[in-house]
This record gives C-alpha cells, structure tokens and sequence, in this order.
C-alpha cells in the first residue's frame, strides 16, 4: 500500500510540472509575438516617414521653381498665378517700429531681420501683383505716432518743436533730424520761422534749416549732422534757436529748446523722436556770481521732496576752463543740519552748463518749517580741489527771504506741482 501511494504521488508531481512547463511556454510565445508586433510596426513607422519626407522635397523644390518664374516684373495677369506664393521682405527693406519710452518720447527700433517662418506675411492670388509692383511707397508706413499728450498745449505757451537724435558712436556723428514745430507764438500772422542748432557749449558754429513762409506751424524734416567725439558727446547740449524772419531780413528770436546728450538718451542702436516746449531767453543780465535755474515740488502723499537742476548762466570760474568741470551739490539741511546731499554730473569747461537731473529727499509735512534746501554751485579741478562758485538756498521765513522764499511758498502752495525759477548765486566765503 505505501508503494502505492509514493506512486501516486510521483506521478501528480510529474504532471504539475508539466502543466506548469506549458503554461511557461505559452507566456514566452506571448511575449515574444508582442515585441515582434512591436519591432515590426517601428520599422513601418520608419519607412513610411522616409517616403513622406521624399514626397514633399520633391514637391516643395517644384513649386519653388514655379515661383521664381513666375513674377516677372510687367506680368498683371491672374491666370498663370498659384493659389499661394510666399513673399517675404528682405531683412534691408524691412520697417521699424516705433517704441514709445515717455509721454514726450519715442524710439524707432528695428523689427527682427529673420523673423519665424510661420510669422511671415504672404500674398493670395488675387492680390499678388500689387505685391510684384516694386518702386511704390506707402505713407503710412512712415507716419510718426502720435501721442494724445501732443495736443496739449499749456497756457503762454511759446510753440513745440518735435526732433529726432540718434548717435552713431563708430562713427562718431551726431545725427539730429528737425521734423516740425505748432502754435508759434509769432509777432505776426505772416510767421517765417527758421531753425539754428548750435551744440553747445560751442557758441560760434552753427547749421541752420531752410525759411517756412507764413506759417506757424511749420514743416521741416531736414537732417543735420555733427562731428561729436564719443568721450565728450554726453558734455555737449543740443540748442534748437527758432526765429521769426521779419520782411528786413532781421532775426526775432521766438524761443529755444535745450536738449542734454545723456547715456540713456543715445543708448541703444535706434533713432529717438522727442518734443519739447519752447523756452524764452532771459533778458536779465547775468549776475555777479551767475544764476541757477531749478525746479521745486512736494508730494504730501508720499512725503516726497523732488529738486530738478536745470542749468546755471554766467559762471565766473576761477581758472582755465578747458582743465575744470562744474557740477551742483543739493543738500537738505533741518534746523541748519546736515540731514542728506546729492551731486549732478560734471559739465566740462562751461560757464553756462545745462544738467536737468532729478533728486528726490524724504520729508515729513511737519518737518518743512524747519527744513532747508541748499544748492552749491562747485567746481572742480585737478588733484580732486573742488572751490565753491556760488550758492543758493531756499526754505521758509526762519532761513530765507524775497525770491528763494517765495519760491519755497508756491512750491508748498502748489503740490504735486513741478514750480521753476532763476536764482541769483551767492558766496558764503572769499576766494
């Protein structure tokens, strides 16, 4: 019996295994039939992407050579026109954008000479020889953007003059292009204006535009250029002097434009169109130690006092202009201390130097009684002496009196407000 049942046993072993061998073997034919099924339809894939790529060279190379005969420059018919031809500008044609920086600014800045395929323009059949037509100009492409705040012209205004700057620093020229000028406050309806443009602080050369005749807005779109050296160009300052041309041939002078050559204004490769405002010459004589011409505002929200240097005129300096330069320290000064100080750029050799920088200085509305503004005109020469030209300081009824006090009270009087006058220099001491 027990040889029996060790017989038994062996043989229901043996089939275990047997089935289990089975069932291996179907699982391994599965698999395999998988990755032959997998192998297969990647190399279909593959093949068929090759046929696909030979099929459209081919058919891309004929309808290339199809266009290229096809525009012939007197053809204006429609019938032997593709439904489609691509037409793209080349990168010398192409036009530039205008980019506005502020409210009296904009720059004309290159589009991307190699633009994405898909971004390019094309033509349909029905308009394609108009796009064969070379030779025509579209005006509007050249149109100068025009900015809302363009059209307002403040009260007593003198007139506006619009211009453009671009500096071309290889080169080493200055390129200035005279566009246009509104509302001239003329002597007379029969306005003749014309332009000078001096680049100051070379008082003696000159290039002037052609005559407009009865008009107070003229039209000019003249270019000028001046050879500047890239190491003093951002000294120099751009004066645009318009005058009234009266029937004796006699110059009236309507108002001036300055214009500082900053860095940020000539960074970059583009062409800035600007306006400004006209400026009228001061009749005043200079004073013994020069003048200096500023602006004062105060934003009670933000507890902000704003200078803006502007220029000084009639500076006697102390030794050989060509060697100094002059800059304006601004300090805020509370009950006659030291409270925080700014310096302006340097200005080469100049006794009538134009800045036009902006400082602002926290200030309490409780703190203006006792605070001051004190603004030192300095020159500097060399081994770093710098000696005081003149000084200025303006504040309440406890440190100043007559013009610096009044400005100081239109200031508070009109917040937010940029309020600009001339001031005599003083010294505080003997040279």
């Amino acid at each position: 019996m027990e040889d029996r049942l060790c017989s038994q046993l062996l043989r229901v072993a043996g089939k275990r295994e047997q089935v289990a061998l089975v069932i291996g073997g179907i699982l391994g034919g599965l698999l395999l039939l998988l990755l032959l099924i997998g192998v297969s339809y990647y190399l279909w894939k593959r093949l068929c992407a090759t046929f696909t790529y030979e099929e459209l060279s081919g058919t891309t190379a004929a309808s290339s050579t199809q266009g290229d005969a096809l525009c012939p420059p007197d053809s204006r018919t429609q019938a032997s026109r593709p439904p489609g031809v691509p037409f793209v500008v080349p990168p010398s044609l192409q036009s530039q954008d205008w980019v506005p920086l502020s409210s009296r600014e904009w720059a004309q800045v290159p589009q991307d000479p190699y633009p994405a395929p898909e971004l390019l323009p094309h033509t349909t059949g029905s308009n394609l020889g108009d796009a064969c037509v070379v030779g025509t100009i579209d005006p509007e492409l050249y149109k100068i953007p025009e900015d809302k705040s363009e059209a307002d012209f403040p009260e007593g205004c003198l007139g506006r003059l619009w211009f453009s700057v671009e500096y071309q620093q290889e080169a080493e020229r200055l390129l200035v292009g005279l566009i246009k000028a509104q509302r001239l406050y003329a002597p007379s309806e029969n306005c003749s204006p014309l332009v000078k443009l001096h680049l100051l602080p070379d008082e003696r050369r000159f290039l002037q535009s052609k005559t407009k005749h009865r008009t107070t807005s003229p039209r000019f779109d003249e270019h000028f250029v001046f050879q500047v050296s890239s190491k003093s160009v951002n000294q120099r300052v751009l004066r645009f002097s318009v005058y009234h041309v009266d029937r004796q041939r006699k110059h009236q002078l309507l108002g001036q434009v300055l214009f500082p050559l900053k860095k940020e204004t000539l960074a970059g490769n583009c062409r800035r169109v600007l306006w400004r405002d006209l400026e009228a010459e001061s009749l005043e004589p200079p004073s013994e130690f020069g003048d200096l011409q500023f602006c004062l505002s105060y934003n009670d929200r933000l507890n902000r006092l704003t200078v803006v240097v502007l220029r000084a005129k009639g500076l006697r300096l102390r030794e050989n202009t060509s060697f100094v330069s002059v800059f304006v320290k601004v300090s805020l000064m509370n009950h006659n201390k030291f409270v925080k100080c700014k310096k302006t750029s340097a200005v080469l050799g100049s006794t009538n130097p134009v800045y036009s920088e902006t400082f602002s200085f926290k200030a309490n509305p409780a703190e203006l009684d006792t605070a001051s503004l004190s603004l030192t005109v300095m020159q500097s020469a060399e081994a770093d002496k710098s000696h005081e030209l003149g000084q200025v300081v303006v504040g309440p009824y406890m440190y100043t009196r007559g013009r610096e006090l009044e400005h100081w009270n239109e200031m508070l009087s009109k917040p937010k407000e940029l309020v600009k006058r001339w001031h005599a220099l003083c010294r505080t001491t003997e040279p």
